[in-house]
């Protein structure tokens, strides 16, 4: 677990609740995103996961089964990828991400389902984000050369520019050992 993830609070399981995870009820709502916790990340160039500072550079974020088939096909082809349509996943650390792809149930599995529908507007935006619908196919963990966002009244909006890195997999333990060499080199570049 990234440093960062395990300061972050927890829930009654014990298990740590994301930096844009809105609570209800002393509750955290997992599969939920918060409109001023994700404006925060954005607008201070946050880890939507951990909440610490990202420094300039590449930045990730764990994407689905039809936008890995997407950059998978563009990289094959050595086409630039860049998300047309906005998606409100905000981006993160290698590391926070490679660990929140592993820890998600939905973003873990081809074949897990969400519990939840998440809120907002019936705009496209969150058609993936509804009761029962599964991830399907190959997810990815993708490194971006840089993103760019909106934040609106009801939601914080981000796209993705330049791909750098492309970790696809059907299972995300995939990417255990991908992850405690990222951790390493953190302890590492911090002299632990």
């Amino acid at each position: 677990m990234p440093d960062g993830v395990g300061a972050r609070p927890r829930d009654g399981r014990g298990y740590p609740v994301p930096a844009i995870t809105p609570w209800r009820d002393g509750q955290p709502q997992f599969a939920l995103t918060d409109h001023g916790r994700s404006a925060n990340c954005a607008l201070e160039r946050r880890c939507s996961v951990c909440g610490e500072f990202m420094e300039r550079g590449p930045v990730w974020r764990v994407v689905g089964a039809a936008e890995s088939t997407a950059i998978a096909e563009a990289v094959a082809a050595g086409r630039p990828y860049r998300n047309l349509a906005p998606t409100m996943e905000g981006p993160g650390h290698r590391a926070c991400m490679l660990y929140a792809s592993m820890v998600c149930p939905y973003l873990a599995r081809p074949n897990a389902r969400r519990r939840v529908t998440a809120d907002g507007p019936a705009d496209g935006l969150t058609a993936a984000a509804v009761r029962g619908a599964a991830r399907g196919g190959t997810g990815a963990v993708v490194g971006f050369g840089d993103y760019e966002y909106a934040v609106t009244a009801e939601r914080v909006l981000f796209r993705f520019l330049d791909v750098v890195e492309f970790l696809p997999h059907e299972s995300a333990e995939e990417h255990l050992a991908e992850l405690r060499a990222e951790l390493a080199r953190a302890a590492g570049a911090q002299g632990r």
